[in-house]
């Protein structure tokens, strides 16, 4: 979709193929993720032992995606984040939500 705004990020916001998709959401459900049915979307929560931990989390996934240029969706009290995934200006699941995720999942661990 050239000139598509957002399409600078070109291969990263494109749609995933069947065979990607699958296997991207076993990968993802076997780390914690979850498939949204209502939305084309991934979701999981991530608990911390207090607010600092789950706030430092959250400015390294907030880093990320601002380079990214992709802003997850996300619930925070106290010590529990909840984010879902989706690429709004695809409508569905893009492969700069995996990358995302993945990024995720090493930001909760290294806290």
């Amino acid at each position: 979709m050239p000139g598509h705004p957002g399409s600078d990020k070109s291969s990263q916001s494109h749609w995933l193929t069947t065979e990607e998709r699958n296997q991207v959401l076993l990968d993802l459900k076997a780390s914690g993720w979850s498939e949204l049915g209502e939305r084309d979307a991934i979701y999981k929560e991530f608990n911390f032992k207090n607010f600092n931990q789950a706030f430092g989390f959250m400015t390294r996934v907030a880093l990320q995606a601002e380079k990214m240029n992709h802003h997850p969706e996300w619930f925070n009290v106290y010590s529990k984040v909840q984010i879902t995934l989706i690429s709004h200006d695809c409508g569905g699941l893009t492969k700069r939500d995996v990358k995302l995720a993945q990024f995720i999942d090493k930001a909760a661990a290294s806290v």
